[in-house]
Parts: C-alpha cells; structure tokens; sequence
C-alpha cells in the first residue's frame, strides 16, 4: 500500500490503447543504445548528457556476461564494470533505462557476451535447455538480478522494461524450454510487475522462434525496411499494445579489409520521424558505440572501433546525425534547455620512435608466461588451458631435417584465428584460419620450431558461437605429425599492467640477426607530458598487425594494412599531464623501418588498403 500523498510508481502495457503506461500516463520512449562497456567509466556522464540533450528519455543498455565473470565464480562489478554506477548516472541525468542482460546479447562482443569458460564443456549446447548451460546461467542470473531490482523503475529505480535473451528467433536450437526456464528465472528475481520483452529480427521465422507468451514481443530494423510491413509483422505475433522497433540501425559495423560502414543522415532522420509518427517507441542502436578496447571484439573480423557512424562518434563527439536527429525528437516532445555539451578536446602529440625489447620468442617468456610451460603430446585448445583470450605459445622441435621447403599444413583448419610460425627465432611465416592452411619451412632435426596463436575474437552470432581457439588439431609437417608440445599461457596484459618492460632494468641486447625484425616481436617507448591529459588517435603507419597499449592500458588491435580503420582511440583520462606515458607494441608481422607511431588530433577510420 502506498504512504499517503505518495504515488505509486508504475509501468506497464496498455493493451487497450496500444501504447506504454508510465505511472498511468500513456508513455513512448525515444531511446539510444549505449555500451558501458566500451566506454571509460570517466566518460559515462558526459555521453549520457549528451543523450538527454539531444531529447532522448531513455537509454538501452546490454549487460556482457564475460565483462563481468571472467572466471567462473569470479565476479567484477568495480571500476569499468561498475553497472550500477552506469544506471545511478544515467537516474541522475533524467534517463530511464531499457535493460539488455542476456545472457546472449551479440553486440559484435565477444563470443556474444557469453563467458568463454563454458567451453571448457565440449559438448555444451549454448543458448538452450541444455543442464550444463542453464546451471551456469542461472548461477549467473542469480548474482546479476538481484543488483537490478533495486533499480526497477518500480522499485524507485529507472529501469522500465528489461529484455530476455537476444534475437533468439535468430539462433537455430529454437528451444522454447531453454526461453521459459530464463522467463522463470527473470519472474523469479525482478517479479510478476516488471515488463518482460523480446527482440527478433524483422522475419516470421525469426519472429516465430523468439517468441514466448508472457514476453512482450518487439522488432527490429533499419532504414531499407518498409516500416509498416514490419510493425504488421509486429502486429501478427502482439495484436495489441505499443509498437517497438527495439534496433532501429543508425549505422552499421566495419569488418577489417571492408569500407567504413554508413548510413545517410537523410535516411535515419526520415524513417525516425516517420515511426515517431506512428506512435511508435524507439531505440536507435547505436547511439553511442564506442570502442572494442583489449580482446572484446566479435568475430575474428570486426575492427577494433565500434563507431558504428552513430549520432555520438566513438570519442563521444556531437555528429551532424545528432543534430539532425534531435531536430526530428523537437517536434514531438520537449527538448531540455541548453546547448549541447561540447566535443571533448583533442591534442596531436605527435610522433613517437620505439625501440625494439628484445627478441619476442627467445628471452621473454619467464616474464611472459611466469608459470612455465604446460606438456602434452598433441596441442591444447586455449579453453583447455584457461587462457580465454590473447596470445598462447606452442613450442615443439623439428622431427627430422628439411633442407627445402616443406609444407606445414593445417589439414582440417584447425587455427583458431591466426599461427605466427618461426623456427630458431626465425620468422617463416602464417597460418591462418579459412584462408591459409599450407605454409612452407626449413631447418634442420631438433630446431625449435615456435607457433605464436592469436586469438581474434570469438563469433558472436549464429550456429557457430561455441568457437574454440588456439591449434584444435594437429599440424601436419610433410608427412609427419607434430608431436610433444609445450604449451605457454602468455599473460601480455599481465606484464604490461605491472609496468613491464618500461620497469625493466637496462640490459644489453643481445646482436640478433635481421631476420628477428619480422614475426612478432615487441616494441617500447614514451612520450613526455605537455600538461594535457586529452582524448588522441593514435596513427601506426607501415606497422603491418598487432596491439598496442598505453599506460598499461590495451587499446585493441591495430590492422592498418587490411583497413579501414587507421588509427586507434586513446581516451585522455589513460594519459598522465605530468609523467611520461608508456607506450607497448606487440608487432605480429613486421615492423617499419622508422618505428614511428603518431598520435592525431582526429580519427582516421575509413581507408582501404591491401586486402591480401
């Protein structure tokens, strides 16, 4: 019962009138997607300002799993990860909140935002009633759900309607088990009030697969959709209520070796008017993408930047979009006063020159892999050795003498994502997934023979998330069977944090023969302070492909050479005003011969080049 003079907050559909009710009052939500994820915390309240500038009421908002329980068991809610943090600003700033929180939320995250450890099940069916992956989900669910509740609109909070699943209708197991077990769960925690709803694609199959009684089902679309054949497709599986376009695409992702994806601002403007029209509630997805900062990419194709052409850049900056955009919401709700908070600064440092830090394969490993190798007699899958992202080192000698080329063959294509293959520190050459499977060495009986494995991103989206990494079959050198591997976690990240190899003692390098300057080596420098700490690009012009860190921090995977995106985004809170900034490189392939990085007061996003 309510106090006296206290009103009851609500939420709820209207099914009479087709429309939300918001504490009784019929309500549409104009909603942009955001990812905490992808954003520093430092900057979470500037891009939320912006939102509601532009007169968004809402914000749409995934929870990744992985991002929170990188370990099974081990939680993190701290810092980046601070999600309640995210929702108390986003109450502050006047936005209510539409929840994503899976456990599947694609998002071009990796692996969908589903931990990597369920994995190490190998038979484990994701995304259906399966015992193993539901025990994890609802562990999951268990420790995620309660943190929410408090910030139900309902409860005091802002968060009106919270999503199940994501685009199951999408996904082949089609398992209405597996969606009435989360609707249990979701009922369970947040209660019988809260809306509960689904997002499928704009198809019946999709529509048909995703759907559950008891879920409020939406759609999804972009600009070349016919918007009344969709909100009909709607209408055949939720004959009454609001109509929800859930996605409604202000962009599109890039994938390395394509063009920078986007979309007119003519066309968004016109279709967004057009369903406001309508009544209709919308999200524009993305609002803000952001960045795809360490190993969080999606698939082993997706770029590092997830600016996605949205109405706010990937540093957070106003676009034409925006402003184009918030002149459609003017006409059919109030905009806040005020002008629109500015693009944040940026400063062009300029070049820095790195030196080499040693040969990568022979003198680093203790640091690199503290543990020491692990034995076995065929390879390990990175799952197997609970290194979920990354590098991993497998060692092993060559059998017999090969004085001409011989083929070293991944015969069922078994590299999960790229092979990075030297014998006795001698750079030979790549394996890669789907596209290289035959490369050629030499050398002689007993030489070591080193396979760096790079990790590029688990698939994200359909049939094929259970993607393991590393080598999942043997390799096949000539006519023999590479045997006896030892096997090294490496913890680059680790190293790095803890200040190395900026913290190493000077030691004299030993003379290394030209060769080492290809294949994956590392490389150092530092940039002194100016008194600014602002947001920077930072250009790798001739670096072929790698990672790169700053201040400890992994700012991603640079690809110039495949493209289209040239340049990485450096947030100005990592960047010290007063010390010098580190600065790592883990070069994949070959270097330059200048060693020059450059730090851009502006991005570079869209150039093509090489697509070898």
């Amino acid at each position: 019962m309510a106090l006296p003079g206290k009103q009851t907050l609500s939420f709820s559909i209207d099914y009479k009138n087709n429309c939300f009710l918001k504490d009784d009052q019929p309500f549409q939500y104009i909603s942009g997607s955001i990812h905490y994820s992808r954003i520093p915390q430092y900057y979470w309240k500037d891009r939320l300002l912006k939102m509601y500038m532009t007169g968004l009421n809402a914000v749409q908002v995934y929870v990744p799993w992985n991002f929170h329980e990188g370990a099974q068991g081990v939680y993190n809610f701290t810092g980046d990860r601070d999600l309640e943090h995210f929702l108390n600003l986003a109450n502050q700033t006047g936005l209510l909140v539409i929840l994503r929180p899976g456990p599947y939320i694609c998002a071009e995250w990796e692996m969908g935002g589903l931990p990597a450890w369920l994995l190490q099940k190998p038979n484990i069916i994701l995304r259906s009633a399966d015992t193993d992956y539901l025990q994890a989900v609802s562990n999951w669910f268990a420790v995620l759900l309660p943190k929410i509740k408090p910030w139900l609109y309902i409860n005091g909070g802002n968060i009106i309607s919270v999503q199940v699943e994501n685009e199951y209708g999408s996904y082949y197991a089609c398992d209405y088990n597996y969606m009435r077990h989360l609707q249990t769960l979701f009922r369970f925690f947040l209660g019988e009030d809260t809306v509960l709803f689904t997002t499928d694609g704009n198809t019946d199959k999709e529509m048909t697969c995703g759907t559950l009684e008891g879920l409020y089902a939406t759609v999804d679309f972009g600009t070349d959709t016919n918007i009344s054949e969709a909100f009909k497709r709607q209408r055949r599986f939720e004959p009454r209520g609001p109509l929800v376009n859930s996605e409604f695409y202000t962009g599109w992702l890039d994938h390395w070796g394509d063009q920078h994806a986007r979309v007119t601002t003519e066309k968004v403007s016109k279709v967004l008017g057009e369903m406001l029209t309508m009544g209709a509630n919308v999200n524009m997805y993305m609002f803000e993408g952001g960045t795809n900062f360490g190993y969080w990419n999606g698939k082993d194709n997706f770029v590092t930047s997830y600016d996605y052409d949205a109405p706010l850049s990937e540093a957070g900056d106003p676009t034409e979009k925006l402003l184009a955009i918030r002149d459609v919401i003017k006409q059919f709700r109030d905009i806040p006063a005020g002008p629109m908070p500015p693009a944040t600064p940026k400063f062009a440092y300029g070049f820095v020159t790195l030196k080499k830090v040693k040969s990568f394969f022979y003198a680093l490993l203790s640091t690199l892999s503290p543990m020491g190798p692990v034995q076995s007699h065929y390879p390990l899958t990175f799952e197997e050795m609970k290194q979920y992202y990354g590098y991993m080192l497998y060692r092993t000698t060559l059998p017999r003498d090969l004085s001409e080329p011989t083929p070293l063959i991944s015969p069922l294509n078994g590299v999960h994502d790229r092979a990075y293959v030297s014998v006795n520190g001698v750079y030979q050459g790549l394996l890669q997934r789907d596209t290289a499977l035959v490369m050629n060495v030499t050398g002689h009986q007993g030489d070591t023979v080193d396979i760096l494995v790079e990790n590029m991103g688990r698939v994200n989206f359909g049939s094929k998330i259970n993607d393991y990494k590393g080598l999942l079959s043997n390799l096949i050198l000539g006519k023999d069977v590479l045997t006896d591997w030892k096997i090294y976690s490496l913890d680059i990240d680790g190293a790095i944090t803890g200040g190395w190899p900026h913290s190493a003692r000077k030691q004299s390098n030993p003379p290394m023969k030209k060769e080492l300057s290809f294949g994956p080596n590392l490389y150092m420098g530092t940039f002194p302070p100016n008194g600014l700490s602002w947001d920077t690009f930072l250009k790798l012009n001739e670096w072929t492909k790698g990672q790169v860190w700053i201040n400890g921090m992994n700012l991603g995977r640079y690809w110039p050479a495949r493209g289209p995106q040239q340049t990485l985004y450096v947030p100005g809170p990592l960047l010290s005003s007063n010390q010098p900034n580190n600065i790592t490189v883990l070069e994949l392939e070959g270097a330059p011969a200048h060693l020059r990085v450059l730090f851009m007061d502006r991005p570079q996003l869209n150039a093509t080049t090489d697509k070898s």
